[in-house]
């Protein structure tokens, strides 16, 4: 992978608001990773590591975020004490319908049992089906389909019911 085809990458990743990415291609490993989480890494960093030379440090910017309105989700404690919220088990983006143009799995107001299928989130071309862990009642869906998400993020909240 040469210079080209990195700094290609990190602007794709950039455009698409990809917060995290790593790719092993034979000795070459590349680990992007976006966002200030951590005082080492103050706005975005990229690593290529390679078993012959030194790792290769380049400090990649970071776009100021749009002006757009951003809508702020209370947690589920903060809602309506009793409700389950479901977080997301990975990274990817979420999918309310197993096709485009599909129903979607669950709308608010639906009764769920354990098990059954909620979303799908798609992490590297992979459909990952998340399931309900509690039977009861949508009461609110907190992401829009397409939107990216992280690990652990609230998906749905749920009533727990009988």
């Amino acid at each position: 992978m040469n210079q080209k085809e990195l700094k290609e990458l990190i602007e794709f990743l950039i455009e698409k608001d990809i917060a995290e990415f790593e790719l092993e291609r034979g000795d070459v490993k590349v680990k992007i990773k976006r966002g200030g989480e951590s005082p080492a890494m103050p706005d975005a960093r990229y690593m290529a590591v390679h078993p012959a030379g030194p790792a290769i440090a380049i400090p990649v910017p970071v776009p100021a975020p749009a002006a757009a309105p951003v809508e702020v989700v209370p947690k589920a404690d903060e809602v309506e004490a009793g409700l389950h919220g479901v977080r997301s088990p990975i990274v990817g983006t979420f999918y309310e319908a197993p096709s485009p143009g599909a129903p979607p799995f669950v709308k608010p107001g639906d009764r769920v049992e354990v098990g059954q299928v909620l979303c799908i989130v798609e992490a590297m071309k992979l459909m990952n089906e998340i399931e309900c862990d509690v039977a009861g009642e949508i009461v609110k869906k907190l992401v829009t389909n397409g939107q990216p998400i992280e690990y652990g993020q609230e998906l749905f909240l749920i009533r727990p019911g009988k």
